[in-house]
């Protein structure tokens, strides 16, 4: 079996974030994944009672190398990542990235470095800050943090849009390319409207779209792994970035109509 993308992130028994949102959402695209856990838990922290934890370091690192041994990874197309479940992942998925885009450069890493958000502050060990720095976005073909992350990654103010571009410019360094800044700025937003920010070495791209009175986890999970496979069908980062909105968007909207606080995956991209 061959797979086209390698999505690294968490896993949950109950809801829809991480791989559990990001596998289906890429599988529609017609892409075949391999999915590999960071965290395994019951459900996300905002519930009640949670049980899980981090996947050990052995066993994530062989599932990284077991995937190599299988053969699976001669065709691999990208790699996806998002929540990671500590500095020594971290450490451990930049040296497996590291021979894949040595052996094959046009491998595209997609980052997502899930950090925390302008509500809930930081919800990741601290140290994730500097591991992010140090070890994975030199690695990133293309990174999507939402504003708060982009601050707390940069240590540069992103109150205006402004702001923001020139955070995104300070990481589009080496591999890097692009920039995808979600929720950003929100102090510029009109009532009932969210900003994405798509920045690139020489151009800039603002999407607006309609902020929709619900909050599911798993959003961020589900545009990132859409623009990513977006990216992948061909479409240009700012179309992908478009893309992802819309059927973020559609997937909020019809789990809302159905009564699901959690996101309801339905088959048509």
């Amino acid at each position: 079996m061959q797979v086209d993308v390698v999505s690294i992130q968490s896993q949950v028994v109950y809801g829809q974030v991480g791989n559990t949102i990001a596998v289906p959402t890429l599988q529609a695209l017609g892409l075949r994944v391999a999915a590999v856990p960071t965290v395994v838990l019951s459900n996300t922290p905002h519930h009640p009672s949670m049980h899980g934890g981090a996947i050990p370091l052995d066993w994530f690192e062989g599932y990284l190398s077991d995937l190599e041994a299988r053969g699976a990874l001669q065709r691999l197309r990208a790699v996806v990542m998002g929540y990671l479940g500590g500095p020594a992942q971290a450490e451990a998925l930049a040296r497996w990235i590291q021979v894949l885009v040595r052996e094959r450069p046009a491998i595209q890493v997609f980052i997502d470095p899930v950090l925390g958000d302008e509500d809930v502050g930081v919800y990741v060990d601290p140290g994730m800050v500097e591991a992010y720095r140090s070890h994975l976005l030199p690695l990133a073909d293309g990174l999507v943090p939402n504003g708060f992350e982009l601050g707390l990654l940069t240590g540069r103010p992103v109150t205006s849009i402004d702001d923001v571009v020139d955070a995104a410019r300070s990481l589009i360094t080496g591999r890097t390319q692009w920039v995808v800044a979600t929720s950003a700025a929100p102090g510029t937003w009109r009532k009932g409207w969210m900003r994405v920010v798509v920045v690139t070495r020489d151009q800039v791209e603002i999407i607006e779209h309609r902020r929709l009175d619900t909050t599911p986890k798993g959003t961020g999970d589900m545009f990132n792994a859409t623009l990513a496979g977006q990216r992948l069908t061909g479409a240009g980062v700012a179309d992908a970035a478009r893309l992802a909105c819309d059927r973020v968007l559609d997937v909020l909207t019809a789990s809302h109509a159905a009564g699901s606080a959690e996101m309801l995956v339905f088959p048509d991209p």
